[in-house]
């Protein structure tokens, strides 16, 4: 953490609400971990941190009954997978009744807006939901204004910013337009959230611009000034995030809905995974993005407060790394709750910083190591690779934070990162005798060996399944 001030953990929890002076600032809670923390030690946390907005990725009931009654504006879910049920207007009823309806009642839980679809446009998905997603839309706000909470509760589809963007011939924000072979669906779609009251969704990576790209100028993936700002209209940009917003502005406004209500579903700095994705870049990134919030001055193209979800509250370690490693960690807090740096909410330098999870029970403090006895390692490849296969190893990445371990270190992490997913089950430390058991902590100044919390039963049973599975290919190995 060099260049990062030290964590001050303020546990006078109270004063965490004064940082509601950044103007709809909410949060994204995904569940994909090996080891869940317990719903309501999740929704504890936002408590204790002033959280009162959270987006969610489905509508898993033990997340909804923790967050009932606690006053937290909750954005559900349906999830690409779904959509094309969701084109049933009985079947959308049927989740309006039993994912809305039913939680609608004193003391239940504040739901206000329904995420229909995830980035469904992307081009990486070669249009797999562009029939289905906007007929989801309409039964789905349809049901809910049935239901007659169409006032209360808008439907809406988080978008990629890469639904628009501008011409190569003139690439400023004031050009933006919506993607050319989307563009009528796209303002049909606009045209029913303007009809419904509804907001348009974008999530927003500066991130990504720098990810793959080593000439993009890194400066202008922050908030401390860029040497040389994208100039439109006498209008200087010196950061992505608000030439990529008044992109979206402009292209709104090209499709006739130019004061649409916009939500920033999604934006945030992954910690891990990447060569641009470390503390010290994501507290950069934070250090600049919440202070501008918290200033209510928006965008040049859209001056005032910017409705806005960080991504993510919690590293998630299960997470598909298919667009790349840093995905399992966008958490400003790690896997167990733990807050990865000092961060201060309210965006004012008052001090407040992150609250951690409270009374977290670890597994015992045991590691699975390398074993430096063991003789034939010609198998050793294949077991870090089955290992990594069913546990997190990204950190062992080009640019990671394990990077610099050596061949019996990358050994260790892997093996013990699966010993721990297993629930330290002593014969998932063994890798046909290259492994062993150590109750000395193997992590290093760079390269943390975690050891994983006491989660759910459902990840305990997943990790069952996954050593008996372990097993079985042992025993073949064996014949």
């Amino acid at each position: 953490m060099s260049g990062v001030k030290p964590v001050v953990w303020v546990l006078l929890t109270g004063l965490f609400w004064i940082w509601s002076e950044v103007e709809g600032l909410g949060v994204n809670w995904g569940t994909m971990a090996s080891h869940k923390l317990d719903p309501k030690t999740v929704v504890q946390m936002m408590k204790d941190n002033g959280i009162n907005k959270v987006k969610l990725f489905d509508t898993d009931a033990s997340t909804m009954s923790a967050l009932a009654g606690t006053g937290i504006e909750v954005m559900i879910a349906i999830p690409n997978d779904q959509l094309a049920d969701m084109n049933d207007y009985g079947r959308a009823k049927k989740f309006v009744q039993r994912n809305i309806t039913r939680y609608n009642f004193n003391g239940g839980v504040d739901i206000k807006y329904v995420a229909v679809g995830n980035e469904p446009f992307l081009t990486s998905y070669n249009g797999s939901f562009s029939k289905t997603t906007f007929p989801a839309l309409q039964n789905i706000q349809n049901a809910i204004n049935e239901a007659g909470l169409g006032d209360k509760i808008k439907a809406t589809v988080p978008s990629n910013a890469d639904v628009y963007g501008s011409p190569t011939s003139n690439p400023v924000p004031s050009a933006g337009r919506f993607r050319p072979d989307i563009n009528d669906l796209m303002v049909q779609m606009v045209q029913f959230l303007a009809q419904n009251n509804a907001p348009f969704t974008v999530n927003i990576y500066p991130f990504l611009s720098l990810y793959g790209n080593d000439h993009f100028p890194i400066d202008f993936a922050f908030f401390d000034g860029a040497p040389q700002p994208v100039v439109d209209n006498g209008i200087q940009y010196t950061n992505v995030f608000d030439a990529n917003y008044d992109t979206l502005v402009s292209a709104l406004k090209a499709a006739g809905y130019g004061d649409m209500p916009i939500i920033v579903g999604e934006v945030g700095w992954p910690t891990d995974g990447d060569k641009n994705a470390n503390i010290n870049m994501a507290y950069r990134f934070y250090n600049g993005l919440l202070p501008r919030l918290a200033s209510n001055r928006g965008t040049p193209l859209r001056p005032g407060a910017i409705d806005v979800y960080l991504f993510g509250f919690i590293d998630e370690d299960a997470k598909s790394i298919a667009p790349g490693s840093f995905e399992r960690h966008w958490g400003i807090f790690r896997y167990d709750g733990q807050p990865k740096f000092a961060m201060d909410l309210s965006g004012r330098g008052q001090n407040t910083f992150l609250v951690p999870a409270q009374n977290v029970r670890y597994q015992e403090k045991r590691w699975c190591q390398f074993n430096p006895d063991a003789k034939d390692l010609s198998k050793l490849g294949e077991n870090i690779n089955y290992a990594c296969t069913f546990a997190d190893c990204t950190p062992l990445g080009y640019g990671s934070s394990c990077n610099g371990l050596d061949a019996n270190g990358n050994a260790s992490y892997a093996f013990n990162a699966y010993f721990q997913v297993q629930n330290q089950n002593e014969m998932a430390c063994n890798f046909q005798g290259l492994a062993m058991v150590t109750t000395q902590n193997i992590s290093t100044p760079t390269c943390s060996f975690n050891i994983q919390i006491v989660g759910t039963y459902s990840s305990a049973s997943r990790a069952s399944v996954y050593l008996f599975v372990y097993l079985i290919v042992l025993a073949v190995l064996a014949l």
